[in-house]
């Protein structure tokens, strides 16, 4: 379920990047609608880094763990 989350998090914070890149060639930077992507894509990148790093503190997510023979 946590890595689910984490890979939706992603996905969105590319889909916020590419619908970014898709407002500055279509409106040519004079709407406010990049600056709105931008916002969204950080918001989605600081929640991404807060879910990783909490779940990295309550055991949750594991770092390099060893595997089983």
């Amino acid at each position: 379920m946590l890595k689910l989350l984490i890979v939706v998090l992603l996905l969105a914070v590319m889909v916020s990047l590419f619908s970014g890149l898709f407002f500055l060639i279509r409106d040519g930077g004079k709407t406010s609608r990049v600056v709105n992507s931008l916002a969204v894509r950080v918001a989605l990148s600081i929640l991404l880094i807060a879910v990783v790093l909490t779940s990295l503190w309550t055991g949750d997510l594991v770092l390099n763990p060893t595997p089983v023979p």
